[in-house]
Formats: C-alpha cells, sequence, structure tokens
C-alpha cells in the first residue's frame, strides 16, 4: 500500500499497541486559510507546523534490533523498534515523531542474540518477561511498512525532500535497518549523517575532560530515550568544544 494513500492516523500504534482512531467517512477537506496549514492528526507524528525554510535540519533516529545484522546489513536481523525526533542545525526540537514497537512473530524473537534476548525479556521457549520490549513486541500490530509510512509523514511534514541529514550515536547501523525496512522514509533524506559517536571519540582523544562531564547514559536501550540521551550529548559538545557561529 502506498503511504500517500493511508489516512493519517490510521491503523499505526505506538508502545501500547493500541490502535489509533479509524478516520470517520470522508469529507471534504475544507481550504485552508492563508497562512495556516490544513489541520491533520498529529498523533504519531508530532505538532503539525510550516516546513522550516533552513536547510540544516537533523532527523534523529534510533532503533531497537534482533541483532547487529551482517555483511554490511540486517542480514537475517530486523527491527523491533524505531523513534524520530526532528531538530533544526542549532539542536532545537522541531517535532517529536512516532516511538513505535513494530510487531514480530515468537521464531524472530528466539533468533534474537544472547545479549538482546537478556536485554528485552526474552526467556526461550515463548516466555518473556512482563512488560518488556519482546513482551510489547508480541502484542504489537504494527507492521514494518506502518512504520515506514510513520516516518515518512513526519518528515515529509515538516522537510522538503533531500534536507533532512539522519542523526544518533553509531547511527550508521540504524540506517542498515532503515534502508531494507523503513525506504520511503530513508528515501526522503539526504544521503549524509550526523554520528554523534564520531564527535565523542574525537572528544575523548582531544578534550577529555569535556568528555568526562558528558551526560550519563541510562542504559535502557529504548529507542525514545536513547535518542533524547543522544541528543543531550551532542548539545554538551557543542556548548564544551565547539565556538558558537558568528
Amino acid at each position: 500500500t502506498d503511504c500517500a494513500a493511508r489516512a493519517p492516523g490510521a491503523a499505526c500504534r505506538g508502545r501500547s499497541g493500541r490502535a489509533a482512531p479509524r478516520a470517520g467517512p470522508r469529507r471534504r477537506r475544507p481550504r485552508a486559510r492563508a497562512g495556516r496549514p490544513p489541520a491533520r492528526s498529529a498523533r504519531l507524528a508530532g505538532a503539525m507546523g510550516e516546513r522550516p525554510t533552513r536547510r540544516d535540519a537533523l532527523v534523529w533516529v534510533d532503533c531497537e534490533m534482533t541483532g547487529l545484522g551482517a555483511e554490511g546489513g540486517p542480514g537475517g536481523d530486523s527491527l523491533l523498534e524505531v523513534a524520530c525526533l526532528l531538530t533544526d542545525g542549532e539542536l532545537n526540537l522541531i517535532a517529536e515523531g512516532p516511538d513505535l514497537v513494530l510487531h514480530q512473530p515468537d521464531e524472530v524473537l528466539a533468533g534474537m542474540n544472547e545479549w538482546c534476548q537478556r536485554q528485552f525479556g526474552w526467556r526461550g521457549a515463548g516466555e518473556v518477561v512482563p512488560g518488556g520490549l519482546a513482551d510489547q513486541v508480541r502484542r504489537s500490530e504494527v507492521s514494518l511498512q506502518e512504520a515506514d509510512c510513520a516516518l515518512l509523514d513526519l518528515v515529509s511534514r515538516h522537510l522538503e525532500k533531500g534536507v533532512g541529514v539522519l542523526a544518533g550515536n553509531t547511527v550508521h547501523m540504524d540506517k542498515r535497518f532503515l534502508d531494507k525496512f523503513c525506504p520511503r522514509f530513508m528515501g526522503h533524506l539526504h544521503y549524509r549523517l550526523v554520528d554523534v559517536s564520531t564527535v565523542k571519540e574525537l572528544c575523548r582523544r582531544w578534550h577529555p575532560e569535556d568528555f568526562a562531564r558528558a551526560p550519563a547514559k541510562t542504559g535502557r536501550h529504548r529507542a525514545l530515550d536513547d535518542i533524547r540521551e543522544s541528543l543531550e550529548e551532542l548539545r554538551h559538545y557543542r556548548s564544551a568544544i565547539f565556538k558558537a557561529s558568528g
């Protein structure tokens, strides 16, 4: 199904696995008043707003996967969770978007590597830790295609095609999975990346005192938590080691 054909808010679900309200009978959409965009559902894609005219937006993404993939791609691994938010080049929040747990069958969960099984609450033989990510994945009804559409909806509302640059920690790893499982979303972005891990490693070598003052990580390994921490980390490095422009 083409993402453009999907009604806003239809079928996609968040961490709770509950469906967003389905659209009622179709009505002719009223023309937007001058200077105001037409109203649409923002359940998954954050607040509605005008597309920024600046071409410095960062598209922050973090994924939780069943493993690290193989041979430069996902291999036999798949996505379990994905979260996204947008900032401008000054790291000010534009929109906080989808935070989705994706459904996977038990055979996919059983194929997770040992670290993922322990971290996400898979006990084996079909048993899960209640409330853990594996449990939420089982109960979710969100498909990979729905996640792709929700991510595309966020960036296409706020950014022209080819403007947003993917950002995060070790984000090239997330990109491997997103290229395969969320191709519409990735097709809307610029080809470049902003990897906070690169800045971290340079700061550790060149500015160890500033590195030591970087915000501590919680280690929860949930997508939205991780991406918020990545943003705060880059804000720290920016204020500590980069001179303000102008």
